[in-house]
Order: C-alpha cells, then structure tokens, then sequence
C-alpha cells in the first residue's frame, strides 16, 4: 500500500524553519505542538484516499481523483490545517497532497456565494486588478503587524487572470513573500506561490489552491490543471441551471474572486491577503516546521519494522 509522501515538502525551507521553531517555542509549547501534530498526521494517514478514486464534494460535484494523488477528506483535512498553525472553517472540503516527491499541496473549498455573474470578465483591466492587489495587502499588513505576522509583498504575475467563459473556470497566479528587512538582498526562490483555481456553480464555487513555491511552479502547475479538469458538478448545480427567478445572486462579481477593484469596493481588501492570513504559514517560516514534523512522523510510520531506513528523513 502507498503512503503520503512528506519528506519533499517538509524540505521547504527546513533548516531555516527549524531555527525559528527552535528559537520561538517554550519547550512544553513545541511538545503540545508535536503531539497535536502527530494526532494530525495519524487521522490524515488514516482517512487517506488514494486516487483514481472518486471523490464526492458534498452535494455540490465530483472530483475524479486521479492516480498518483491523495485526497484527505474532512475532518482531518481541517485537523491537519489546524496543527499546521491555519483556521480552516466549514468552507474546507479538503486536502489533496502528491504520492510521489513532489513538495506541493492543494487545499480544497466550497463557497456558498450564490451565483456569480462572469460577465465582468469581459471588461477585465489586469494593471489595475495587480494594483489592488498590493493596495490591499499593504492594508492588511497592517493587522499582520499589529498581530505579529511578517508583512507580506506582492512581487507579480505568475499567471495572469484567465477565465474560460465555456467551462465557468477561472485561473490565476501571484507571487508574494516576507518583506525584505534592511538591505538583505531579495530571493526569488524564498517567494511562495498560490495557484488559484475556481470552478463557477449554480449556487457557489470550488476553489483548489495549490501550494507551492516560484521554484516548482512551472511544473506544479500541471497538478492544479490537472485537478481543475476532474473536477465537475452534479445535475442542478451547474453554472447553466442556474433560475433567475428562485437563485440567489451573489453580491459581487468575478473580478472580486481576483481581489480586484470589486472586491476593494466592498471592503474585501485582501480576498489575496486573507488567504495568506490562513494558509501561507504552510510555505513560510511558521509552518514549515510543522510541515518537518509531519514528514518525521509519517516518516517514523511508513518505516517501521525495518532493521535499518537507508533514506531517512532530510
């Protein structure tokens, strides 16, 4: 039988999150954390579905889960978000990691948001959308700093806002990072990466983010292509049956699920910003130890019994 795959993605940064877990926990604080992680770890070992599976989105579609990936369903998706330091809430569907090397992740959701007009994708103005984007996180930087969180930065495009008006699905891609202190110079390969994708519904829509960072993007990317397109929904959810006279509409319109100028009018600053808030401590330096021990957990499972473990955990 195959197992998660961890010790790729606990390699993220993992010398430099060591250090900062290291110097930040009280030695009781990293032992609950340890337990509460290897908890996690458990359940989503436990629960695990490997693919080609398929796997039920509520009442909402079906995600034909192909080989090669794991789908960890709830609750242990939002146990293992927790113990990697995120506020997962009754949106997550859950998780969907690699079986082989690769260091990425996907975090799956559902948005009752009602019916999302995609109209506005017509008039898309991508310059101002990215400005917003920085308006927005730098708004929120604040909050990060008031509640200790490293300031954020937007640097660019990775993919631009791209929505196909026959499928209903809309895909983009930003790179951000931990403000630069002093003089350090910049390192690209310390940006992270959120891969969005979107699947527009009758009555909301699935989101599959995928995790990465800028180094792996260009074929990680594949991955999130590559679930967007298993992913559908059931008779009487789709984006076409949607009824004018009983549905209800959403109150914003596509550009807000871009954090463009829509949602900056109805004080959404940071439909970016606040999914950093929750998920970005999985790529950057707060959760990048949780990650590790996730990995020597599984590690420590996936080895037993052996007389001697020739590739230990790096």
């Amino acid at each position: 039988m195959q197992f998660l795959t961890w010790r790729a993605a606990a390699r993220w940064l993992a010398a430099a999150a060591a250090t900062t877990f290291a110097a930040t926990a009280p030695a009781q604080g990293a032992a609950s954390m340890e337990a509460e992680m290897k908890a996690a770890s458990e359940a989503a070992r436990s629960t695990q579905v490997l693919g080609p599976a398929d796997i039920k989105l509520r009442d909402q579609g079906l995600l034909k889960l192909p080989a090669d990936y794991v789908w960890i369903p709830e609750p242990a998706a939002s146990q293992l978000m927790r113990a990697m330091g995120n506020h997962p809430d009754s949106r997550q569907l859950g998780l969907v990691f690699p079986t082989g090397q690769a260091g990425w992740l996907v975090v799956a959701q559902y948005e009752p948001s009602g019916y999302i007009k995609d109209d506005d994708a017509r008039d898309w103005k991508v310059d101002e959308m990215f400005q917003s984007l920085k308006d927005g996180t730098e708004a929120a930087n604040k909050e990060r700093s008031q509640r200790g969180f490293p300031e954020l930065e937007i640097l660019g495009w990775v993919q631009k806002p791209s929505y196909d008006s026959q499928s209903h699905q809309l895909v983009w891609s930003m790179s951000a990072r931990h403000k630069q202190k002093g003089e350090a110079p910049a390192d690209a390969d310390s940006a992270s990466i959120n891969y969005n994708t979107y699947a527009l519904g009758r009555e909301g829509y699935i989101s599959m983010n995928l995790i990465t960072d800028l180094r792996d993007i260009e074929k990680d990317k594949a991955h999130a292509s590559t679930l967007l397109a298993a992913l559908s929904f059931s008779d009487g959810k789709r984006y076409a049956d949607f009824n004018a006279s009983t549905d209800r509409m959403a109150e914003y319109g596509l550009a807000a699920l871009v954090g463009g100028v829509v949602a900056k009018k109805l004080g959404l600053f940071a439909v970016m910003a606040a999914f950093f808030l929750k998920f970005a401590k999985v790529i950057l330096l707060g959760g990048i130890a949780a990650l590790a021990a996730v990995g020597k957990f599984m590690g420590r499972k996936k080895d037993a019994g052996s007389p001697s473990n020739p590739n230990p955990p790096q």
